[in-house]
């Protein structure tokens, strides 16, 4: 696929038990990678359970590629210590942002993806429509580390002079 399908808008919202890498706590940011784009969010001081409600922009030319999270915590005079990594497939997504829904309520429940081996959901995602447009909350298990989840919201912004939706 060559061409600009839309943007995808991540609000990270905010972490869950994250693993500790300081003294009792740590300094944890994300990044975000889809294909060769790498985006980070702001690092939150002493904190597991941060609150980011941060937006970070995609640009979707593929939706078949994942997108890629890593959670560290940020050292001064050392590496940023790894706090685990998650991934989620954007394409059950982009199908119903395909719908091109018009006239169903606020709070229609487009689709359920379920949790299973292959993705990290921690619990049943919804896709859904409000305010005309497609939102899917996810709230995502992290690997490779001993706790923690980070909670996510996705929405579509569509260009108009795209070769989207």
């Amino acid at each position: 696929m060559n061409g600009l399908l839309g943007l995808l808008r991540v609000r990270v919202k905010r972490g869950v038990n994250l693993a500790v890498r300081d003294l009792r706590s740590s300094d944890p940011y994300v990044i975000l990678n889809m294909g060769k784009q790498k985006l980070k969010t702001r690092v939150i001081k002493r904190d597991t359970n941060p609150v980011w409600n941060e937006e970070l922009t995609l640009s979707v030319e593929d939706p078949s590629l994942p997108v890629r999270l890593e959670v560290y915590d940020k050292d001064t005079f050392t590496l940023d210590d790894p706090m685990g990594n998650a991934e989620f497939d954007i394409r059950p997504f982009v199908e119903a942002v395909k719908l091109n829904l018009k006239n169903v309520p606020d709070g229609y429940i487009i689709t359920k993806v379920a949790p299973c081996r292959e993705n990290c959901l921690a619990e049943e995602s919804p896709v859904y429509w409000s305010d005309g447009k497609v939102y899917q909350d996810l709230a995502l298990r992290l690997r490779n580390v001993e706790s923690g989840e980070l909670e996510l919201q996705l929405q579509w912004v569509s260009i108009p002079a795209s070769k989207g939706f």
